[in-house]
């Protein structure tokens, strides 16, 4: 097993690589790191994969995966931890703007058991604001959500030790959430360093505003699977209940009081014509279609294959 395993997922970044996989080695050998680097290329067109393939064949260390098409980074990080052979695992955007400077300390914050992992925090950063105010507001809702306290939950320079890349699953667009699936999977010693933002040199961002929305999308989604994922009537029947409740709660208010005009021999007014009549149906047919997605979510909960896959921390004479 080696000491580190650095992942780097890249789509477009032919410019960059020499000099990232020098600069890389460079710091491996000051520091005497046993290492392997896993190039993930995300449906690269502009020559990336030559540029990996030139490199891996004048360094054995290097290690290459190549997509057919752009699959996303959760994908290319998914396939990268999986390939990790490592105590640590650091991953890196593939652009120059993460430091390889940055791993020896990494590597001790890990090493040291002060940490399960570690997200980098590019606390000054050379960003246009359409970009940082965003990534501020996202960072925000996330703490709160999560009730992790990182500045900065998007930063590619994350270091990992063993245990969490083999029991975690990245897919989707969930790589900017890795902390909150970790912290779920029973990692709950997640730390953060101030790393250095270097200003692009090569290539194009692939930043796009469409991300905080997926991103948001994604938050709700891991939360939910995270508490509910192998329980969903938990959710779905608690709040199916209450609303039907609710509902019969309405109608019987409405029959009472349509009872109690005809027992004073007043005018009753038709039940159709109260409001209230159709609030209370309304949301007796959402408690049931709440209670029936708990009950189906139940049913493919217990045909998953996964069902009974748990997260273990050490094992004594098994």
């Amino acid at each position: 097993m080696h000491d580190i395993s650095i992942v780097i997922p890249l789509l477009n970044e032919k410019e960059s690589l020499p000099e990232l996989e020098e600069w890389i080695v460079r710091v491996m050998t000051q520091n005497n790191y046993s290492y392997e680097i896993i190039f993930i290329d995300d449906g690269s067109s502009d020559g990336s994969w030559e540029t990996i393939q030139q490199l891996a064949s004048k360094n054995s260390q290097i290690k290459g995966i190549k997509f057919r098409r752009n699959y996303g980074k959760s994908a290319a990080l998914n396939i990268g931890f999986a390939e990790s052979n490592a105590k640590v695992i650091i991953t890196m955007d593939a652009d120059l703007q993460d430091s390889p400077d940055e791993i020896p300390e990494l590597y001790k914050k890990i090493t040291e058991g002060q940490f399960d992992m570690v997200s980098g925090w590019k606390k000054k950063r050379y960003d246009p604001i359409t970009k940082t105010l965003p990534t501020k507001l996202f960072n925000w809702a996330t703490r709160k959500m999560s009730g992790i306290y990182l500045h900065d939950f998007n930063c590619g320079l994350k270091a990992y030790s063993h245990d969490v890349v083999k029991n975690i699953e990245v897919y989707g667009e969930m790589h900017r959430y890795i902390p909150v699936i970790a912290k779920s999977a029973g990692f709950k010693k997640i730390g953060e360093q101030v790393v250095e933002h270097r200003a692009r040199k090569y290539g194009t961002t692939k930043f796009g505003l469409d991300r905080f929305v997926n991103g948001f999308l994604d938050l709700l989604t891991i939360f939910f699977m995270g508490k509910f994922g192998k329980k969903p009537m938990h959710f779905f029947g608690v709040y199916g209940l209450l609303s039907f409740i609710i509902g019969v709660c309405i109608a019987l208010y409405i029959i009472i009081d349509k009872l109690i005009h005809l027992m004073n021999h007043k005018p009753a007014p038709l039940v159709a014509d109260s409001p209230l009549f159709y609030l209370g149906l309304v949301t007796m047919i959402i408690g049931v279609q709440l209670f029936l997605a708990g009950f189906l979510g139940e049913l493919i909960s217990r045909s998953s294959g996964e069902r009974n896959q748990y997260s273990v921390s050490e094992k004594i004479n098994l």
